[in-house]
């Protein structure tokens, strides 16, 4: 498994295949082979160079405690430094949940790097929330799964454990990542945009409300799909390919 360094913090990422450079960045308590190998999304973006990283905190890249080391644009930080150590001027950017958080932070800060980005799993709560609630955090410190009593929580706790993470750097993750961009920032994101969420999805937030605020964006509400089942659903795979088609 290849993996870089930067700064104290070592990346590991896989980079598959030829032709036009994409980056997929995972969603929390996720890796890269959980949330873009399983579902099926090497096959889906064959024709294409596939890269994926493990942010900081999860897989098999650096875990640490301190919340203050897991901020958004920290791990933006990481994507942009992951594109240098692979020698990439321009890629389009696909990601998931807090990963499409990271995303959006990327192409606000550096947009000569972004040709476009994808934001699954992620709507207007880039704008008014705050990411992943504090309940969670304090689920993935409880010594027992049996303990912990919000369905939410219950949810990450137990994707936690099933990806076996480091449940404490977790928590520091979401400690740390829980911030927005404001309505004018997101306005400045020139660059083609898709944002797709679940109609079931009750953690993302409105994408249509969310590519309002991005001029040309595009929204996609993927039927009948919440937001664990979402990132591998054909109705988002195919809108994903038809963008990439599409944009300059």
């Amino acid at each position: 498994m290849p993996s870089f360094h930067h700064g104290p913090v070592e990346i590991a990422y896989f980079d598959e295949g030829e032709g036009e450079p994409i980056v997929l960045v995972h969603g929390f308590a996720s890796t890269k082979e959980v949330n873009w190998v399983h579902p099926g999304w090497l096959a889906t973006l064959k024709g294409r160079r596939v890269i994926a990283l493990d942010n900081r905190g999860h897989g098999a890249s650096t875990k640490l405690y301190d919340p203050e080391q897991y901020r958004t644009n920290l791990m933006a930080e990481d994507v942009r430094a992951l594109l240098d150590h692979l020698r990439i001027g321009k890629a389009d950017v696909m990601g998931y949940s807090m990963g499409a958080r990271i995303t959006a932070f990327l192409a606000l800060a550096h947009p000569e790097r972004v040709r476009s980005a994808i934001l699954g799993g992620l709507g207007y709560h880039l704008v008014d929330g705050v990411g992943l609630p504090e309940t969670i955090a304090q689920a993935l410190e409880t010594p027992s799964r049996a303990d912990v009593s919000d369905s939410t929580a219950l949810m990450f706790r137990t994707f936690a454990e099933q990806t076996k993470s480091d449940l404490l750097a977790l928590a520091a993750c979401i400690r740390g990542s829980r911030e927005t961009l404001s309505r004018d920032e997101v306005g400045r994101i020139a660059l083609p945009v898709l944002v797709a969420v679940g109609s079931n999805d009750r953690i993302a937030g409105s994408p249509e409300e969310l590519a309002a605020l991005i001029p040309g964006a595009k929204a996609l509400m993927i039927p009948g799909r919440d937001h664990m089942l979402a990132v591998g659903d054909r109705v988002f795979k195919a809108a994903v390919i038809e963008f990439l088609a599409a944009r300059p």
